[in-house]
């Protein structure tokens, strides 16, 4: 990893397009997301103006995280917070309706089965969305960047949570010490999403 980008810095609101294009890139063909998204050639739109909702509604806290060279993005909900707004909460089906049509049920759904497999019982820091562009993966830049998020939720003492929409990202994960704590299936033959937790480091 370069060592330009081993010093993340919060981003802020005038970031907002930069982190949507990082996570447009990097969820294009994600099994989740493209599976909820399946025109290839509607599906970079679509998801502009999904990760949009869910980057503004991230954006009320300083937990939205970006490498010096913005090579890769972490969008982060702090112990307490929400990831939307209520009036961004609100608007969230009726985009998904309007980008989809007929077929949104199912997409409904399945954010329905996110927020069902929330953890509510802890505070904790959530992982929304972490991504790297995809012209710069296997360079660490990603993982680089959770590993330094993940010092200062360890400072503050507090646990953490995120879902791999990727299976093939578990083992990434585990190595940065989370466990998997549960899975669901998405609707219609859809993949399977993995929950997964890290307990808070201990500071005595």
């Amino acid at each position: 990893m370069a060592a330009e980008d081993l010093s993340p810095r919060v981003a802020s609101p005038r970031d907002r397009d930069v982190v949507v294009a990082i996570l447009v890139s990097a969820f294009h063909d994600d099994p989740t997301w493209s599976w909820a998204f399946p025109d290839p050639s509607r599906r970079a739109g679509q998801h502009r103006r999904l990760w949009g909702l869910f980057v503004e509604g991230a954006m009320r806290y300083p937990w939205v995280w970006l490498t010096s060279r913005n090579t890769a993005t972490s969008v982060w909900i702090p112990p307490n917070g929400t990831e939307l707004s209520e009036e961004q909460e609100a608007a969230l089906e009726p985009a998904v309706v309007e980008m989809l049509g007929a077929d949104a049920g199912p997409v409904v759904h399945a954010f329905e089965l996110f927020d069902r497999a929330h953890p509510r019982d802890v505070p904790h820091f959530y992982l929304s969305l972490l991504g790297t562009r995809v012209e710069h993966r296997g360079r660490g830049y990603g993982l680089g960047l959770l590993a330094e998020n993940l010092r200062r939720i360890d400072d503050a003492g507090m646990p953490a949570y995120l879902e791999a929409s990727n299976p093939a990202n578990v083992a990434l994960y585990e190595r940065h010490g989370f466990e998997v704590r549960g899975s669901f299936k998405l609707p219609v033959g859809g993949p399977e999403v993995f929950t997964m937790w890290r307990n808070a480091a201990s500071l005595g």
